[in-house]
């Protein structure tokens, strides 16, 4: 759903503005309502923020974050799951996560609902990539196929169950097969 928004509306006031549920997200001057995601989407999100997580966080290598609002580049977005390496975590003056995220991830992560167009999710991943996210992900658990979006913008699409999914440099330890990705529909 899109918002109307008058012309004068700014990133900056777009960010005071209360959060909304499902989050909103503001894209070429539009304020967009994320659809409320739906069981197959919840699913994958669910099991792949943990997976990730089990591996990289542990080893303090990056860290899986589930719809973080994250603003650069002039939007301001909402990824299905955003993973920065550990040098790159948001933090507060304590060292904390920060509650603010004002750079791109790492690696964006966008699981497709069935009310979502798919061109403008691919040009959120574009955007990501733009602003200097390593790598991409589309995964459509209605097709059970993922398209892997690389930051020389190379695409790649994986749609057999023995196929091993691309990662980032950094998530090398971290390995999928398609197969694995869309088992999590099935528990």
């Amino acid at each position: 759903m899109v918002q109307a928004i008058p012309k004068t509306l700014s990133l900056e006031e777009f960010l005071k503005l209360p959060e909304t549920k499902p989050a909103s997200e503001f894209i070429n001057g539009q304020i967009i309502l994320k659809p409320m995601p739906q069981g197959k989407h919840s699913a994958v999100q669910g099991d792949f923020v943990p997976a990730v997580n089990q591996v990289l966080r542990t080893q303090q290598i990056a860290r899986a974050f589930p719809e973080l609002r994250c603003t650069f580049g002039g939007r301001s977005i909402v990824p299905d799951v955003a993973v920065f390496t550990w040098d790159r975590i948001p933090r507060d003056s304590n060292g904390k996560v920060a509650d603010r995220v004002f750079v791109a991830p790492d690696w964006a992560i966008e699981i497709l609902s069935p009310e979502q167009n798919q061109t403008k999710v691919i040009r959120k991943i574009l955007h990501c990539l733009d602003c200097g996210t390593q790598m991409g992900w589309l995964i459509d658990p209605y097709e059970e196929s993922i398209f892997a979006y690389r930051s020389d913008r190379t695409i790649a699409i994986f749609e057999q169950p023995q196929d091993r999914l691309p990662v980032p440099d950094f998530a090398s330890a971290v390995e999928f097969t398609i197969g694995q990705i869309f088992s999590w529909l099935e528990d």
